[in-house]
């Protein structure tokens, strides 16, 4: 079982791996752009001067991530969380992700972690695509194996009242700097504004946010 689970976590190099042939377009050409982020580069500053750190990558296994957070001495562990939520709820037009059975199915499977494992989160675009159950699941889950103090990076639709949502891989090419590589649209679970951004991770310590000119809203959550 564990070959076969490492080839589904590294077969092929792009972030969400194995859910673009699911995305609405999925034939669509790749729109691939780089461009400064402002939240990467909080995210590795506040890991700056520290090294044998554990990352977790909720947006698959992607080289450029991997050989990028190992050339500063940390370790990084790749989950297709967006590819797992497909194969556990039924795939991208299934918007019932309530099922108690389903969710721990779907937590025991990509977020089996003992407590505080982990030093920071980039959890990318993955958590606009989840219905409130599965969402509150996973920050609950997240709240138990990150440790305190810790940084996680979140991506999300600034337009609040869109029903589909642009799908990215994220590549890190330096400590500011991402390549985007959008893939297909996929169906946004729900709305999110700053004031409900704020309600979410109201368990965690803080919360900041920025605007970037891709439409996307970048937030800093501290553990």
């Amino acid at each position: 079982m564990l070959p076969d689970r490492l080839k589904s976590i590294f077969r092929g190099s792009g972030a969400q791996e194995g859910s673009s042939s699911r995305f609405k377009g999925g034939s669509e050409k790749e729109i691939v752009t780089s461009r400064p982020s402002r939240g990467l580069e909080q995210f590795f500053t506040n890991v700056r001067d520290q090294s044998g750190l554990s990352i977790l990558d909720m947006g698959g296994a992607c080289q450029e991530n991997i050989n990028f957070v190992t050339s500063l001495g940390h370790r990084i562990t790749p989950q297709s969380i967006l590819k797992s939520v497909d194969e556990t709820f039924g795939g991208v037009s299934a918007i019932d992700q309530s099922n108690p059975h389903q969710i721990e199915a779907f937590l025991g499977e990509n977020l089996n972690y003992l407590p505080d494992t982990f030093d920071g989160v980039l959890l990318w675009d993955t958590l606009q695509f989840m219905a409130p159950p599965l969402l509150n699941a996973v920050l609950d889950r997240l709240l138990f194996i990150v440790k305190p103090k810790s940084y996680l990076l979140v991506f999300f639709n600034s337009e609040e009242r869109a029903m589909v949502s642009p799908v990215y891989s994220f590549r890190i090419q330096d400590r500011t700097t991402l390549q985007l590589v959008q893939r297909g649209t996929r169906p946004s679970a729900q709305a999110f504004n700053n004031r409900g951004l704020e309600k979410l991770f109201a368990r965690f310590d803080s919360v900041k946010f920025f605007l970037t000119r891709e439409s996307l809203r970048e937030v800093i959550v501290r553990r």
